[in-house]
């Protein structure tokens, strides 16, 4: 590792050294070879490719599915005096040709940007004319249809490279297990297969799975036993305000997040729980990408997630700081049914994505053949109430119709208005001049915000409005009407979701489903469902060791504070005494069911009351089963049941 590295390590990010295996990565990376690196949340991903990408002449291309988390890396590198730029779908045209004029003329060290700009004409135009030093791949596990969020325009990354021969790839991910891994980096057309892989194991956080049938009374008692910050995930918006209502009622500061909510109140809640002015945040899983809070003492999941991956990656959020966290998930009956439920719902038939499809261009009035490229106010309310179909259908059949890359779905409106001023500054001087209506709105624009002449920057109308002394109305109608005339170019914020059109509207005929997409999603999806009953189910191997093992990671002793540990530690045993007692129980009951006297008879190697011990812990946790006739069977399957 090269002092230059260290040395930018140190100047933007204030770090003397390296986190484990971010050295190697980058080495590797500089050498221009391939390399898949698997860090877990808060590992450090970012640094391992804005470094090299810093040190070498040329733009950095960054590919992420996540819009608000470029957002947030663009914002950061900005304030830490590094240009960087993000196109993605929902952007307005003017703002995307600005982005991609900073990166021709080589103000932009990074070229961010979704997947579905891969094989956009004006993309491929422009990246052809670029000195590409590294593609960097975030949440490179979507690129895997055996990984839990499949996302096909991800394999079109490897036909970019062909524009590419001499820029080397780096993927990266928090959650991928050896399969996956393997998948990723055959996609990605490695040409040589370098995996580094930090580990996964959390020795501070306590993993515990609590099966309750008054959840929120368990949720009260830990949050009143634990005083820190907290976030409580939950499968639905509603629950999120019904659960902080019901903190907030048991003197739990509280609030709530889902992306339903404005871009305003979103942004709000998130920093009044950054400043820790709100304790808990109860949020669905829109919330936590691109979160840097350390000291996050809690994350309970009131309800299932949807697989391992998702678990890990969203309890990893606890505990960052190397301090004790714990992360609990609580459980009732009726969960696995409902997962099931929901699966199936998933994957709506044909018939029903072609009806939802058909609806979508009759409700926005869209004809046959056009449509192409144009952003639609959207409301999926509305939509399913006109059309009859229930929200979770409509939702699902547009996320598959998504995925063929038909259309866009974007969730989240903007949270500023743009303003750039594509000008010269003599020339914009020489107008205020001679129109001194405009002249009082345009100093206080040219006071607010910086860099305008450069790139497009983020406006808020009504402080505009106060420090010109205007009404909000008025500062919207001279935005616009300059905009008109190409004084500057306005793009007002918009204030609900956006559903875009990929390609022109098809006839419903030519609507279909790849077995990429649905038939081997579906296999895929089952397994992860049934990879998560078992981790639910299984109290007799550590939780860590399970998620670790999960993950491929099979060397590490049991944690010791995780549910599991922490009843084996009831029955004062180290961890070889109870493994040896279990194993010769085990023997002796394969022979079939005895009875306890006849099964302590044949043990003669361990003090009674050890054997007792343990024969009584593997009773409590359902691996010895006590049969009608009192004799002690041994149960080689997992309960899959919850009592």
């Amino acid at each position: 590792m090269s002092a230059e590295a260290r040395k930018i390590l140190t100047q933007y990010w204030g770090h003397s050294t390296f986190r484990p295996v971010q050295e190697e990565i980058i080495d590797t990376v500089l050498r221009k070879e391939d390399v898949l690196a698997l860090l877990p949340t808060g590992g450090g991903k970012s640094v391992c490719f804005q470094i090299p990408a810093l040190m070498q002449e040329g733009t950095c291309l960054v590919i992420s599915p996540l819009i608000a988390l470029m957002k947030d890396q663009v914002a950061r590198l900005k304030k830490m005096g590094i240009a960087a730029g993000a196109v993605h779908t929902g952007m307005h045209r003017d703002q995307i040709e600005s982005v991609y004029s900073n990166c021709l003329t080589g103000k932009n060290k990074f070229l961010y940007i979704s997947p579905e700009r891969l094989e956009n004409t004006a993309f491929l135009f422009v990246i052809g004319r670029l000195k590409i030093n590294l593609i960097a791949v975030d949440e490179a596990h979507c690129i895997s249809q055996w990984g839990y969020d499949f996302r096909p325009p991800y394999l079109r990354i490897a036909n970019i490279r062909e524009l590419l021969p001499d820029a080397p790839v780096l993927g990266l991910t928090a959650t991928a297990t050896p399969d996956v891994a393997q998948d990723i980096m055959e996609k990605l057309k490695f040409r040589s297969k370098n995996l580094f892989r930090a580990g996964f194991e959390r020795k501070n956080l306590s993993y515990s799975v609590y099966r309750e049938n008054d959840k929120s009374g368990r949720l009260l008692r830990l949050l009143q036993d634990e005083r820190g910050a907290a976030i409580v995930y939950v499968r639905s918006r509603r629950k999120t305000r019904e659960l902080a209502e019901i903190l907030s009622k048991n003197n739990i500061s509280a609030g709530f997040y889902h992306a339903g909510l404005d871009s305003h109140t979103r942004s709000r809640r998130q920093k009044e729980w950054m400043l820790g002015t709100t304790r808990v945040i109860v949020a669905t899983n829109a919330f936590g990408m691109g979160i840097d809070k350390a000291d996050v003492r809690q994350v309970i999941h009131f309800d299932l997630p949807d697989c391992i991956e998702s678990y890990f990656q969203e309890a990893g959020r606890a505990g960052r700081d190397g301090k004790s966290a714990a992360a609990s998930l609580l459980v009732n009956n009726n969960d696995i049914a409902n997962a099931k439920k929901r699966l199936a719902q998933s994957f709506p038939s044909l018939e029903i994505i072609r009806k939802v499809y058909n609806a979508l261009g009759n409700f926005l009035q869209i004809p046959e053949g056009s449509g192409k490229d144009t952003g639609y106010d959207f409301s999926i309310a509305d939509f399913s109430r006109q059309y009859g179909f229930q929200l979770l259908e409509a939702y699902n059949a547009i996320k598959f119709l998504e995925r063929e890359g038909y259309l866009y779905y974007i969730e989240s409106a903007g949270q500023f208005s743009k303003l750039f001023i594509p000008l010269k500054k003599e020339a914009l001087y020489r107008y205020m001049v001679e129109n001194p209506g405009s002249d009082r709105l345009l100093k206080e624009i040219l006071r607010s915000y910086g860099g305008i002449f450069t790139d497009y920057v983020n406006i808020n109308e009504t402080q505009l409005a106060k420090r010109a002394e205007m009404k909000r109305e008025d500062v919207v109608k001279k935005l616009s009407y300059l905009n008109k005339i190409k004084m500057l170019k306005y793009i007002p914020i918009r204030t609900r979701p956006q559903l875009v059109y990929a390609v022109e509207r098809l006839s419903v005929k030519n609507i279909g489903l790849s077995k990429e997409n649905y038939q081997n999603l579906k296999i895929a999806a089952e397994g992860r469902l049934q990879n998560l009953q078992d981790f639910l189910s299984n109290t007799i191997q550590c939780r860590s060791q399970q998620l670790l093992h999960y993950f491929g990671q099979t060397q590490h002793k049991r944690c010791g504070i995780c549910d599991v540990c922490q009843e084996k530690n009831k029955v004062e045993l180290n961890e070889l005494e109870f493994a040896a007692i279990e194993m010769a129980i085990e023997t002796q009951l394969k022979s079939g069911p005895k009875h306890l006297y006849q099964l302590m008879a044949g043990i003669t190697d361990f003090e009674e009351e050890k054997t007792i011990a343990v024969i009584r812990w593997l009773l409590d946790n359902s691996k010895l089963i006590r049969q009608q006739d009192e004799t002690l069977k041994w149960y080689n399957q997992l309960d899959l049941t919850f009592d």
